[in-house]
């Protein structure tokens, strides 16, 4: 089944459960994570992909989705034993 392309959705959780195309930038976690800075300052032009990220963040340090695990099965953060 080939994926479709969502446009609009900011729910990275929404993306994951309905199987849409999703450019995996997980790797931002690991990123933003190991520079341990207090302030982080994400400019990018209108439509950029800034909500989704701050969702997918949401997904993975929230107790709400402590148990949703199967959200990054497959993405490069799923690798990374560490995290």
């Amino acid at each position: 089944m080939i994926p479709q392309i969502s446009i609009g959705t900011q729910s990275f959780e929404k993306l994951r459960m309905t199987k849409c195309f999703y450019v995996d930038k997980t790797n931002f976690i690991k990123e933003w994570w190991e520079r341990n800075d207090d302030v982080t300052l994400i400019t990018r032009p209108r439509r950029f992909g800034k909500t989704l990220n701050l969702n997918m963040l949401n997904c993975f340090f929230s107790a709400t989705f402590s148990q949703r695990g199967d959200l990054f099965e497959g993405l490069s953060i799923w690798n990374e034993e560490e995290y």
